[in-house]
């Protein structure tokens, strides 16, 4: 009896337990859609302060490091380690300074630009905070690190950057004619990639001196038929088959069905070739495969992050202001 009291009750309650899901069930499901009226910016803080940069003014190299709490165990260093810098208390410096670590790394040379002195790229490492000052030194600790820090790495004020914010845009249109307004070229790309997708940094040929601004939108291009991997170029369409390929038997034609055609309204001419079949087209059809926006303008060039692609982007691909 208690086994069929316990049964009784217990089949009961999962009866109501049915019910009650059903009823949960029945109801009208309301769907959640996250607001879109908050902004978004362009460049997360790894693009924004790590991108890097080329300039041709000259950098301070009165600050550095120039030890490290650790270095007998290494040579390189990231977040969290302890380093030392030449400026202290005499250099004005406090507990809680904040600095920027940079790394020049040499003249830049490329044959993607028109332009005869770009300047020299600019590798930005990470940050350090003041945690202790000396007199002629100060400890501090590595806060960030974009790469791995070296003894001899410059240090300079933390830069105020702002990112672009994400803006409600069309489609991007693949067949879009050209602005007419400043045309440049991607020289190089952040980590020497060459082949390049979004959110990827690349370095453009644009700078102060072409009016160019943080927050305009390019769009990323080639003429039509160049860019591709293989630098392969076909200059003769398929033609007709050689005396002596049919057999002696059967006598097979010359002609063949891979044949390009011949020109002339009867075709009495010459096989038509490529290169032939695109003269007279206009000279600006173009290949479009992106979109970069600049987060960051030096006298000749400017830092751009790759927001949206169609297809790889390569370097030498031009950019336009749209």
């Amino acid at each position: 009896m208690k086994f069929q009291s316990f049964y009784t009750k217990s089949f009961g309650t999962f009866f109501l337990i049915l019910i009650g899901a059903s009823a949960i069930f029945a109801q009208k499901p309301t769907v959640v859609i996250a607001g879109n009226d908050r902004p978004m910016p362009v460049a997360g803080k790894n693009n924004l302060y790590c991108a890097g940069y080329v300039q041709t003014s000259p950098v301070s190299t009165d600050s550095k490091i120039v030890g490290a709490e650790d270095e007998q165990d290494g040579h390189i260093f990231a977040a969290g380690e302890n380093l030392y810098i030449n400026v202290g208390a005499g250099k004005g410096v406090s507990v809680g300074d904040i600095f920027s670590v940079i790394r020049p790394r040499g003249r830049v040379e490329t044959r993607w630009t028109k332009k005869d002195n770009l300047g020299f790229y600019v590798q930005e490492v990470g940050s350090l905070e003041v945690i202790k000052v000396k007199s002629d030194v100060s400890v501090v600790r590595v806060k960030s690190s974009c790469d791995n820090l070296l003894l001899g790495d410059l240090l300079q004020a933390v830069p105020a950057r702002t990112s672009p914010m994400f803006q409600q845009r069309p489609a991007l249109d693949v067949f879009g004619d050209p602005s007419g307004k400043a045309l440049g070229r991607i020289f190089m790309a952040r980590d020497g990639q060459e082949l390049l997708g979004r959110e990827q940094i690349v370095y453009l040929d644009l700078g102060a001196e072409d009016n160019v601004q943080v927050g305009d939108y390019l769009t990323v291009f080639r003429p039509l038929g160049k860019g591709n991997l293989y630098d392969t170029v076909w200059s003769e369409s398929v033609s007709a088959r050689e005396e002596g390929f049919q057999s002696n038997e059967y006598r097979g034609g010359k002609f063949s069905n891979q044949a390009g055609r011949k020109t002339g309204a009867t075709a009495d001419g010459k096989v038509e070739t490529t290169k032939s079949a695109k003269k007279g087209r206009p000279s600006n059809l173009r290949k479009i495969v992106g979109e970069v926006v600049i987060l960051n303008v030096k006298e000749r060039t400017a830092t751009a992050v790759i927001t949206r692609t169609a297809q790889e982007i390569h370097t030498g691909d031009y950019v336009e202001l749209q």
